[in-house]
């Protein structure tokens, strides 16, 4: 799970399209119709646009949505955190977050489902400065590792040096905020956990560094699905056709991303804000990595499965990390 915040001017841009967001979507989209009679959705990105959203880019700019009867309206929040509370509160009627989040925010009270995996495995890994010294998680040990200050890397970090042999205690963390990338290239840390290989990893690379990375599961912790499309319970009952012809739709987009990459990322990179500029090789290179991440298999785009959410909050119970019984039939649907 990765929860990402912002600094600086990006940050003051995001939170300016949040207070937006909030003034313009103040209730969810049962029965509001769009001026061309299709039916109005708002989907909340996890983070600015880049390669992973390519398939709802594609779906938009091709046309899909419109097909299916949707006008979708994609937007940006503050914050992970805000997108969930968006939802949960009908100020919006869809968000990308992360499976974890979803699980720590039923476990709270907070009535978020997931609808759809969309990315199936973990992004967020372990990458350390190659090092004749590091190699597997266990060599840690006497090491400093670099994170954003969020317990669940912790929890995720130590399941893995404990997977893999070593004594978790005998760790060593450093805060480094959301500064993952200069800590690295400073030699400030000898690792970080928080950083995705589909972005830190490509651009701590493209900076000189060789990174390895370790999957944590590979190392005890869930094969869990890194990015998925979220609703509210009462937006589920009162606009389920929507959201599932959002979902099929979206699951065209994908289709097409995946035949036609370097066409569909361009709609993407078409569309990318000025505040939030894209490298374009480096998501190219993103979309390479994630389309096999996000290839369903024999089974629809999106798919969930109840083995996977069961692994992950049982995994998340042993943690400590839930404040509460989380029922994992309860936090996904397969509409």
């Amino acid at each position: 799970m990765k929860v990402r915040r912002w600094t600086g001017s990006a940050w003051k841009s995001a939170m300016a399209l949040a207070l937006v967001l909030l003034g313009v979507t103040g209730c969810t989209s049962d029965n509001r119709q769009a001026d061309s009679g299709e039916t109005e959705i708002t989907v909340l990105l996890d983070w600015y646009p880049n390669a992973v959203h390519t398939f709802l880019y594609a779906a938009q700019e091709l046309g899909y949505y419109e097909e299916a009867g949707l006008k979708v309206n994609l937007q940006t929040p503050a914050d992970t955190n805000d997108a969930l509370k968006l939802v949960a509160t009908g100020k919006a009627d869809l968000a990308l977050s992360y499976q974890m989040q979803v699980a720590l925010s039923r476990s709270e009270g907070i009535p978020i489902v997931s609808v759809g995996a969309v990315v199936r495995h973990p992004l967020n890994q372990l990458l350390v400065l190659d090092s004749n010294e590091i190699q597997s998680p266990k060599d840690l040990v006497g090491k400093k590792i670099g994170y954003p200050s969020i317990p669940l890397d912790e929890a995720i970090v130590n399941t893995m040096v404990e997977s893999d042999g070593g004594d978790p205690s005998k760790l060593t963390y450093t805060d480094v905020g959301w500064d993952l990338i200069p800590a690295m290239t400073t030699k400030k840390v000898d690792a970080i956990i928080g950083g995705y290989v589909n972005h830190e990893k490509l651009l701590l690379e493209k900076e000189g560094e060789n990174i390895t990375a370790f999957d944590p599961s590979k190392f005890g912790v869930p094969d869990y699905y890194e990015l998925v499309l979220t609703a509210s319970e009462e937006g589920i009952q009162s606009n389920g056709d929507a959201i599932k012809n959002f979902i099929e739709a979206s699951a065209k987009g994908q289709a097409y991303t995946a035949s036609h990459p370097e066409e569909a990322l361009q709609l993407l990179l078409n569309k990318q804000s000025e505040d939030f500029p894209l490298d374009a090789e480096v998501e190219k290179q993103s979309l390479a990595i994630l389309l096999p991440l996000m290839d369903a298999g024999d089974q629809p785009f999106a798919s969930q499965t109840e083995q996977s959410w069961k692994s992950v909050i049982d995994w998340l119970t042993e943690q400590g990390q839930l404040k509460n019984e989380v029922k994992a039939a309860e936090a996904f649907r397969n509409l």
